[in-house]
């Protein structure tokens, strides 16, 4: 796959089979999609083009600083590298690329930059200035500028229409069964692991915290979860815990793990770790016994919940 940043930076002679979309999660819905543009295009002899979006439109016209997203773009960039596609292409958004009306778009640039010869999109598609193109317009202008559009409706997906709102709102609620099975693959975290206050190694459970630098990135609902991640080429299990630490008086929220049969020193490497399980909620205890008490009992869990994977 190749990645170029901006539409301006794409040329080609030959034919196109495009979809286009924010496609935060690159969740099981948008794989279908994505899927079948792949087939068709290879069976077309065409190459295969996903148009997407960064930074996020509500975060350029309603500057909504409050909205997470499921995938950084470097995470998407990442899942879409597998789904065979031939070409990805990250526009900047911006409220000038905003007051693009519906025929501006379809003809500079899904004709005259893209050179599209079909267009793949998902149920109730929109796109241009307000929002204004649909399904309809887009048909309209097919017959104008030579192209087909197909549209794939919620149906044709899964029974249950899959949405990246749904599984956000999965992930607050710590329901991290049913957003991985809406994603086809478990939610990551990823970011440099840096010093904290060594709390954890003072209590027999040293962790590594992760500092995520992209603000909109979604973090889970706060909390214990069964997570791995691949280290040294080893899928290595553990507790991550989401959270204030409440016990200790913290008062800003870190993102700690502690990984289970493993000793090793990860402080400044990038770590990923893959959501399994959420255990429990984050409590304040009386003491830090108490405390203590409580991560055995989650460790226990944790090892059971690991053992019945296998």
């Amino acid at each position: 796959m190749n990645t170029i940043q901006n539409i301006a930076n794409f040329s080609t002679t030959e034919k196109t089979y495009i979809t286009i979309g924010t496609f935060d999660g690159v969740h099981f819905g948008h794989q279908k999609i994505i899927e079948k543009l792949v087939v068709e295009a290879k069976k077309a002899g065409k190459k295969s083009v996903l148009l997407t979006f960064f930074p996020h439109p509500r975060m350029v016209l309603q500057k909504d600083n409050s909205l997470e997203l499921i995938n950084t773009i470097e995470e998407r960039a990442e899942l879409l590298e597998k789904t065979g596609l031939d070409y990805l292409i990250i526009h900047p958004f911006s409220k000038e690329f905003s007051r693009m009306n519906a025929l501006e778009f379809v003809r500079d640039i899904l004709v005259n930059q893209l050179n599209v010869s079909k267009l793949i999109i998902g149920y109730d598609h929109h796109f241009g200035k307000n929002r204004e193109g649909n399904i309809n317009q887009l048909t309209e202008y097919s017959h104008l500028y030579d192209f087909t559009v197909e549209e794939i409706l919620a149906q044709d997906i899964d029974d249950v229409s899959v949405s990246s709102t749904k599984i956000r709102k999965a992930l607050l609620e710590g329901n991290i069964k049913t957003a991985n099975s809406y994603l086809g693959y478990n939610f990551t975290l990823k970011g440099l692991v840096v010093s904290g206050k060594k709390l954890g190694s003072k209590i027999g459970y040293p962790t590594a915290n992760i500092n995520i630098k992209e603000s909109y990135k979604l973090i889970p609902k706060t909390g214990v979860y069964v997570v791995k991640a691949t280290i040294d080429n080893t899928t290595i299990f553990g507790i991550m815990n989401i959270g204030t630490r409440p016990t200790v008086n913290g008062d800003y929220r870190t993102i700690e793990v502690h990984f289970l049969d493993f000793s090793k020193d990860l402080y400044d490497t990038i770590l990923t770790v893959k959501l399994l399980y959420f255990i429990r909620d984050e409590v304040k205890f009386d003491s830090i016994d108490a405390l203590i008490n409580q991560i055995k009992k989650d460790e226990v869990a944790a090892r059971n919940y690991i053992k019945a994977l296998f």
